[in-house]
Formats: C-alpha cells, structure tokens, sequence
C-alpha cells in the first residue's frame, strides 16, 4: 500500500492507495500519453498484480514529470485503465528530464539513462478522459 501512494505522490499524480474504503471519493488527475497531458479520474480501487495498460511512475524525474500512460482510449489496446504499473528510475550520475511517452521510456532505458521495474504490488484502475 505504502509503495502505491508513494509512486503516485512522486510522479504528481492524486495520492491513490491499493486498499481504500469504499467510501472514499473519486478525484482527478493528470498524466502524459504520447507527450500531451490527458485527463484521469481517480478511482479508489487498488488491482494489485492484475493490472493490463502499461503505466510508468518516474521516482525521481525532473520537476513537472507526470506518471505516463502507455495507452488511452482510440490508441491500441486499452482496457480502460486497469493500470500495470513500472517504476522508472534515473540511474546515479544521470541528470532527469522530462519523460512523456511509453516510447521516451523506452528510448531512456534503452541508452542506460533509466532502470525499467514491475511494480505490481501498486497496480490500480483509473480512466483516461479527453
């Protein structure tokens, strides 16, 4: 639970929890698909390990980083937001930038800028709006 609310809070996101009491409120967010920032309402329900839609939390990103979508709705295969959560890290020596698509994780990763971890325990569900 803890590395839930800690990877969402990092990455700018409203602070989501993998065990919230169903009473608790839906809010908003933000995140980056495909470098332009698209909406997100916050479901309180953790998924832990069942997640389907790659999302990638930056840990120590550059001011401004935002958690980043690999899908949303119209672009390949979402499954409305049954988030997978990867935790993205900056490797030691390696001065963060702003990362906001699934392909500039992949691009940073492959040149060794960032470290690419499943964090499966902090899956969670929450839509993607226009």
């Amino acid at each position: 639970m803890r590395k839930a609310l800690t990877v969402s809070m990092i990455v700018g996101m409203v602070v989501i929890g993998v065990s919230v009491p169903a009473s608790a409120s839906t809010g908003k967010g933000n995140l980056f698909h495909d470098g332009a920032v698209v909406g997100t309402v916050v479901v309180p329900v953790g998924i832990a390990g069942r997640g389907i839609d790659p999302f990638y939390a930056v840990t120590n990103g550059a001011a401004g980083q935002l958690g980043i979508a690999g899908v949303a709705p119209g672009d390949g295969p979402y499954h409305g937001g049954a988030w997978q959560v990867f935790s993205v890290t900056f490797g030691a020596g390696v001065t963060p930038y702003v990362l906001t698509s699934d392909e500039a994780v992949m691009a940073a990763q492959q040149i060794g800028d960032v470290t690419v971890t499943r964090a499966a325990a902090a899956d969670f569900r929450c839509p993607v709006t226009a």
